[in-house]
């Protein structure tokens, strides 16, 4: 029974059974770099945008959950708040670029 894609050692295998996580998405690790670079490059542009794009791709790179061991993810989640306050900020007129808000 080795042949047709069945061998012996691939049912003995510990991988072969059911996995724990989904093949199909991408995983935390990703998701905290994606963030982190979206909430970097939201201060520069479309920080309106870009923030809760950060957010919500740290907030799934964190697992749904405050998780400290996944630290882009975590930093990705704050500096897309921070750059979300700031653009509605921005956006209300509190701060007007040329003005000195920085």
């Amino acid at each position: 029974m080795d042949g047709f894609g069945y061998t012996s050692r691939s049912r003995r295998s510990p991988r072969s059974r059911g996995r724990m996580w989904s093949r199909t998405g991408p995983d935390r690790a990703t998701l905290g770099i994606v963030g982190l670079v979206c909430a970097i490059a939201g201060f520069f542009v479309l920080g309106i945008i870009l923030g809760p794009v950060a957010i919500v791709c740290g907030w799934l790179g964190m697992g749904r959950r405050w998780a400290s061991n996944h630290l882009p993810a975590l930093v990705a989640f704050v500096l897309g708040a921070i750059d979300t306050v700031l653009a509605l900020v921005w956006l209300a007129g509190g701060g007007t670029p040329g003005n000195g808000t920085f």
